[in-house]
């Protein structure tokens, strides 16, 4: 299924190549900053009753943007970008349906389950998403963290994905190396999450057709949704039309 988003960056939304986003502000690479704010988009999944898709904070400077499109679409959206024990419970409060963790349950390049069974615990597994957001490196995807630039040890696969879906309600799963480029899913990585992961998974990266929602729903076994960023015509782009998208998902009953 099509799942949609709102990627924030200094407080606008915008659509960035993944791997450019760095400490180096010359360096990020930018595919589309909107000038409607991020209300106007969780207004619209609002209405084409899109729920499950997610604000991303991209840096700081970007939590006024990030409660008014919670506001706007309250228990439809998931938040993540900076969730850490200390503002988990406020995103939630302010109409977050879940909030999406990722480097806060790392430390050194490790998972940190005592942080993972805290955060688990106080919020309640279904509304903590965890952020399993990878780059490949000799052969294996792992986990990144701080900008998708610092690898983890933690691979992503079978095994990985059961143990850590007793603490969670869903993934998501950016896939880094080709976010942003619209030259394809990795759909070897979407066969491993649908293979492996018990639970709903997101998975957002490379998306440039309409065709693509058939093949992740296919490689995934129909366990992986898709979440089309940069083709999409709302976010500037020519592959695929957001009415399209939404047709898909009507057809299938969501």
């Amino acid at each position: 299924m099509f799942r949609p988003c709102i990627d924030l960056h200094e407080g606008k939304v915008k659509q960035i190549v993944g791997g450019s986003w760095t400490e180096d502000p010359a360096a990020l690479r930018t595919n589309f900053v909107s000038e409607r704010p991020a209300r106007w988009f969780a207004e619209l999944y609002r209405r084409d009753d899109l729920r499950g898709g997610h604000v991303i904070m991209l840096g700081p400077g970007n939590e006024t943007a990030a409660r008014e499109a919670l506001a706007a679409f309250a228990g439809g959206l998931q938040i993540g970008g900076g969730i850490n024990a200390d503002n988990a419970r406020a995103f939630l409060d302010a109409g977050a349906s879940h909030v999406i963790v990722t480097s806060w349950i790392f430390r050194e390049g490790q998972l940190d389950e005592a942080r993972l069974r805290q955060l688990s615990a106080a919020l309640g597994k279904k509304r903590l998403a965890l952020d399993l957001s990878c780059r490949r490196k000799e052969g294996d995807y792992f986990v990144v963290t701080d900008r998708w630039q610092k690898f983890t040890g933690l691979k992503v696969e079978e095994g990985t994905l059961r143990d850590l879906a007793r603490w969670c309600d869903e993934f998501l799963v950016h896939a880094v190396d080709v976010e942003g480029l619209c030259r394809g899913v990795d759909l070897e990585l979407v066969e491993r999450l649908g293979r492996g992961s018990p639970i709903p998974v997101t998975y957002a990266g490379g998306a440039k057709a309409l065709r693509d929602l058939e093949d992740v729903a296919r490689a995934g076994a129909g366990r992986v949704d898709l979440t089309i960023g940069s083709a999409l015509d709302i976010f500037g782009g020519s592959g695929v039309r957001y009415e399209d998208a939404v047709a898909f998902n009507r057809a299938r009953g969501k």
